[in-house]
């Protein structure tokens, strides 16, 4: 235990945020650059090292939070970096992007604020590419077995990574141009940059794995015949079939996918584009949507000029502190919180009068609202949006109509699987459960031999963490049928686990 009053002594202090004005008119990374270490170390004395570390059942990595919160308030960043990455291949993108069910599970969370358990994992992981505490570990002996993973999101590049380490030569197939999947495409750089995706990548390589990009299986390169030519493969596509919005006026110009709008911002972030067709430069801009990818689209609404912006979230307002008796500690409460892009569009304004500034503390958005119709101008292009309130159990609430003015309408309704038009699943003859997502048996195998599936792809949509745990726990399941005998590799969790809940 690092200080046994620390917890008592020590208020909860947060990676500190840009100024607004700052940040808006970049696309670097919302923190103040090198602000955190200064504050972690007594951060990380707050950790209380209870009996029982909930922490760790919270995470399904299983992340050795007490372990290493020790080490850090000790400035032992060698000994915190190796035992950190001894559950996690990409402590970096979940200390960025994960929303920290941790610290939900964080046993001071009780009747104190948690432990800043994301904060102090990215401290370790920035500080150990920093020192050179993660260098490439290539296998000391090939196996001579070989496998494909299909896809290099988290799921993809964990497993790959972990394949590789174990001495099997491993390819990744990429449909897009760059490796990362949505973390390259769908992840705006404001909440990670890509040189920390582009920094793991090439450790990858100096290990030994192999990347294909521009090469969609299924239609570049037969199912079939990759099948054939590698020992196992690893479907992890991740869930990428949009959820449509089936409303009157849909066909209407101007109404995009969310994953339509953040692929091309990303894509002028790295050089490709000068700017983006579906750019929100001085448009009015409505989000359909109340989650992440929702904010993701604000903020980059907000950087690209928007002239207003508002986010609809069809669920009311959740509460400020947890409701004990509907979601109990240790599970992840939905509580009331301010991302950076919420942040930005309150300062900025950026809601219109008549949208959800009145409700909402001016944060731009608006909730227990369900969009009823768009309806267009004499061009065919969508002007308005006509929308209405709704109650706990989504039922239109009389006299609650209102009609917002927009030129550009972006929908963040989440995922239902992975997407079929490319032919993969079909030409593998893989059954899919009646969730559209493939289905899998307890060791991570689909109904044809050699052929595994992880990640979003046969969980559904959900959050980074759990995708990484999928890659490690399946990349243990191919490394026993591979070599015929039980597996060295980790297995952090089974195909059928799922988040603590009530």
């Amino acid at each position: 235990m690092a200080d046994p009053k620390g917890f008592l002594t020590t208020p909860r202090e947060e990676w500190p945020r840009r100024p607004v004005e700052e940040r808006v008119r970049d696309w670097n990374e919302v923190y103040v650059p090198g602000a955190l270490l200064p504050i972690v170390s007594a951060q990380a004395d707050r950790c209380m090292d209870c009996g029982v570390p909930f922490c760790h059942q919270a995470c399904p990595l299983g992340n050795l939070i007490p372990e290493w919160n020790e080490l850090v308030s000790r400035e032992d960043w060698r000994a915190a970096a190796e035992r950190l990455h001894a559950t996690n291949n990409f402590p970096e993108f979940t200390g960025r992007l994960c929303p920290a069910p941790c610290e939900a599970g964080c046993v001071l969370a009780i009747n104190q604020p948690a432990v800043t358990i994301k904060n102090v994992e990215c401290a370790i992981a920035d500080r150990a590419w920093e020192e050179g505490f993660a260098p490439p570990a290539p296998p000391e002996r090939l196996s001579g077995r070989t496998v494909a993973v299909i896809g290099s999101g988290p799921t993809g590049l964990a497993a790959a990574q972990q394949l590789t380490r174990a001495g099997h030569t491993v390819a990744v197939y990429e449909r897009d141009d760059r490796v990362g999947g949505l973390m390259r495409y769908g992840i705006p750089a404001f909440k990670m940059e890509k040189r920390h995706l582009e920094r793991r990548v090439e450790q990858m390589r100096a290990e030994g794995t192999r990347f294909r990009t521009s090469t969609t299986v299924g239609r570049d390169v037969g199912a079939v015949e990759l099948r054939a030519r590698y020992d196992a493969v690893v479907i992890a596509t991740g869930a990428t079939a949009w959820r449509e919005l089936a409303v009157p006026g849909r066909e209407l110009a101007g109404i995009h996918q969310a994953m339509e709008y953040l692929p091309l911002a990303n894509r002028v972030c790295e050089g490709d584009l000068e700017s983006s067709p579906l750019s929100a430069a001085g448009r009015h801009v409505v989000i359909v949507g109340g989650g992440d990818t929702g904010a993701d689209c604000l903020g980059t609404a907000v950087r690209e000029g928007a002239a207003s912006v508002t986010q609809l979230d069809i669920y009311g307002r959740p509460g400020d502190e947890r409701d004990e008796d509907a979601e109990p500690w240790p599970t992840y409460p939905k509580l009331y919180r301010l991302s950076a892009a919420h942040e930005e569009a309150g300062v900025l304004r950026m809601a219109p009068v008549v949208g959800a500034g009145a409700d909402t503390g001016a944060d731009a958005r608006l909730f227990a609202a369900s969009t009823v119709r768009f309806a267009g101008d004499g061009g065919g292009r969508v002007c308005a949006l006509h929308l209405v309130g709704v109650d706990a159990g989504r039922r239109p609430v009389p006299g609650t109509e209102r009609v917002l003015p927009v030129d550009l309408v972006l929908l963040a309704l989440g995922f239902s699987g992975p997407e079929r038009g490319d032919g993969l699943l079909a030409q593998l003859g893989v059954e899919l459960s009646p969730r559209g997502t493939v289905a899998r048996d307890a060791g991570f195998g689909t109904n044809v031999p050699g052929v595994f599936a992880a990640g979003d792809a046969a969980r559904g949509q959900s959050l980074i963490v759990w995708a990484i745990a999928e890659g490690r726990a399946v990349a243990a399941a191919v490394d026993r049928h591979l070599t015929g005998s039980a597996s060295r590799l980790p297995a952090p969790i089974g195909p059928y686990d799922r988040p603590m809940t009530v």
